[in-house]
């Protein structure tokens, strides 16, 4: 087993922890620990609430959740002799749940406090417990389902460049004003309050929670990408934009569906990573890869082939707009779609909704060229329920 890292009790805050991590991003947030290239090691990882969220029936703990804490990530990891310019090159190992943790948790995220991608059909808190048994699970508020988990780290990435922090604010900025008060909001913008930032303080802390960028978005520097794929066997090349690269992770979900459509998200859960890190040098320009990631899934994922498909389209539900194209508004129908199905099923339209964000759904773009239409689709894994759902 690789040595551990990042080491936390998780019956404390990550501000509380003997190596705090952080929950914004700035190229001045310090390493944590420093590794060499070709070194493996395992990071310890708190839920992505910092443990707000309690295994029990009541969903006010989602509606209440304090937003501003979240990412709590684990780093962050400096990796001596990495440049700007070159390529981080983090192999995922393996992962997994603590075994005193075996659970996780799935929320709707209420409207006034955050909201989540099918927020005007469901305005109200609602909250899924997950059960893990080996690599299955199962929801005492979710029945007659179980179904294989594909564990994967919600949000891995390197620190930005200073200019390339600026250039976020600034882009972010400038599409929020464009309309301030709408909800799920456009961007969100730094936020001193609920700041971790390692073990700065001071003036330091305070300049630093004043720049630094939330954790919400995928971004340049990897982030919250919430790839479920992204999982044991995987690899991914990011590019440099530091000195020490500055590796962070946390968001662990023991399975999402394709899009992550409650926004509280996943199964969300805390446990642990172990990775491995080398370089590739002036891997950035030699390859082109500069303004994101790249990575290779792992081998290792749940093997179903029976779907159930739902398709979407690019006309708005409310109104009856036809739109350009749209790839958000056809996957929102196509969920929509799989949610009425799932009624007639005996489900409200609440357990749907999470069932979508937690399960291995395979959500797809099938088509991006037919004018006006986009065309999105919803696949169901059939054989994760325990009766047939097929129309009879």
């Amino acid at each position: 087993m690789p040595k551990t890292l990042f080491k936390l009790d998780l019956s404390k805050p990550m501000e509380q922890q003997a190596h705090p991590g952080h929950n914004r991003w700035h190229p001045d947030i310090p390493a944590a620990f420093s590794v060499e290239p070709g070194e493996s090691f395992r990071m310890e990882c708190k839920d992505w609430t910092d443990g707000q969220i309690s295994n029990d029936d009541n969903p006010n703990d989602i509606r209440d959740v304090i937003l501003p804490r979240v990412h709590v990530l684990s780093g962050p990891v400096y990796v001596n002799g990495v440049e700007p310019g070159d390529l981080l090159v983090v192999d995922i190992l393996d992962i997994g749940a603590f075994p005193e943790y075996e659970w996780g948790f799935n929320g709707i995220f209420a409207k006034e406090n955050g909201g989540s991608f099918l927020v005007e059909h469901f305005p109200e808190a609602a909250k899924s417990i997950w059960d893990f048994e080996g690599i299955y699970t199962t929801s005492r508020h979710v029945p007659d389902v179980k179904f294989a988990g594909l564990i994967h780290p919600g949000l891995i990435g390197v620190a930005p460049s200073m200019e390339m922090l600026q250039e976020w604010n600034r882009r972010e900025n400038e599409l929020k004003m464009t309309d301030p008060d709408r909800v799920p909001e456009l961007a969100t913008s730094p936020q001193v309050e609920h700041a971790v930032l390692g073990t700065l303080k001071g003036a330091e802390f305070d300049r630093v929670a004043k720049e630094g960028a939330r954790t919400v978005p995928p971004r340049e520097n990897g982030g919250n990408c919430d790839i479920k794929n992204l999982s044991k066997g995987s690899r991914i090349f990011f590019p440099v934009f530091v000195d020490g690269a500055k590796l962070s992770v946390g968001d662990l979900h023991f399975s999402q569906g394709d899009g992550e459509i409650t926004f509280c998200g996943g199964i969300e859960m805390a446990g642990w990573i172990d990775l491995k890190v080398d370089v590739i040098k002036g891997g950035m320009e030699k390859y082109k890869i500069k303004d994101n990631p790249v990575f290779k899934p792992g081998p290792v994922e749940p093997h179903y082939s029976d779907y159930l498909v739902f398709e979407g389209i690019s006309v708005d539900e409310f109104d009856g707009k036809q739109h350009y194209l749209d790839a958000h508004i056809a996957y929102r129908r196509a969920c929509l779609n799989a949610i009425e199905y799932l009624k007639t099923l005996g489900y409200t339209g609440e357990q749907a909704y999470m069932l979508l964000s937690t399960a291995p759904i395979e959500g797809r773009i099938s088509g991006i060229v037919d004018i006006p239409n986009a065309c999105c689709t919803v696949a169901i894994p059939t054989k994760i329920f325990e009766k047939d759902i097929d129309p009879k």
